[in-house]
């Protein structure tokens, strides 16, 4: 089945342009330069009357994002772990949720249980057994499984490391999405041979506790393979243009707004 991934966001917690700074990056006039907190969209046509939509991880920034990729539909979201920069957007599901709810039910959010618990404390308004908020979003957390099911596409959990927290990150298709990943266990390499597109988060040169730095990445996709890399959660330090241009072959950094056909 073919099927889009799009990047809603590329950058790092902080986004780029990063508040206070006005480092050669942050002030470029290269739109691909400027990066939202890192999110991400999977398209597919299940007939030709239906396209369905999953959203992975839903940061501060989504409802621009998702403005911007014409996201007026959801099925699902799958989340990558708890952070500020990956769930704080929740309530922004709202409209769509309604909209969902009227087509079918609830949207399900896939979560880990380290996720789950942070959701609901931060959205009890949403999730508490007792909410009576009237116009909350309409959404139900579910366990997360080695593979989930979203209307025909398999969506297969990859255990990764952020410095000592596990999170996750997903295969569908040929195509893996890896972000805020220190350390890829070795029992996780066999999830990720014969992809076609890989993603995988990298940060910057300097090395940093929770985040694989640029040379992190691309040994992790030369053992990989994939057909084609692409890296994300990029900070400030990393121009665009200029890495790009020191990157081998079938590597490159993705950039806001990317869409690259896929198959599911």
């Amino acid at each position: 089945m073919d099927g889009t991934l799009t990047f809603l966001g590329t950058g790092t917690s902080m986004g780029v342009p990063t508040l206070g700074c006005d480092c050669s990056v942050c002030t470029s006039a290269d739109p691909r330069d400027n990066r939202m907190r890192p999110s991400a969209v999977v398209r597919w046509s299940e007939s030709p009357q239906q396209q369905r939509v999953v959203v992975i991880d839903t940061g501060p920034d989504f409802r621009s994002q998702a403005l911007r990729a014409g996201i007026r539909r959801l099925d699902a979201v799958f989340y990558t772990h708890s952070h500020a920069d990956h769930i704080l957007g929740l309530d922004d599901l709202r409209p769509l949720s309604y909209i969902a709810s009227r087509e079918s039910g609830h949207i399900p959010l896939y979560v880990t249980d380290e996720t789950r618990a942070t959701l609901e404390r931060i959205f009890d308004y949403t999730f508490a057994p007792g909410a009576t908020y009237a116009h909350r979003a309409r959404l139900t957390l579910e366990s997360l499984q080695p593979v989930t099911a979203v209307h025909g596409v398999n969506f297969v959990r990859v255990p990764v490391m952020h410095g000592d927290l596990p999170i996750v990150g997903y295969r569908f298709g040929r195509t893996a999405y890896l972000t805020d990943v220190s350390r890829i266990p070795e029992e996780s390499f066999a999830l990720l041979e014969g992809l076609d597109n890989l993603v995988l988060s990298a940060l910057r040169h300097r090395p940093h506790p929770t985040h694989a730095t640029v040379e992190q990445a691309l040994a992790w996709a030369a053992r990989i393979g994939a057909g084609q890399t692409w890296l994300t959660h990029v900070a400030h330090e990393l121009g665009h243009e200029s890495t790009n241009q020191t990157l081998p072959a079938g590597v490159a950094l993705a950039y806001d707004g990317l869409t690259v056909p896929i198959e599911l």
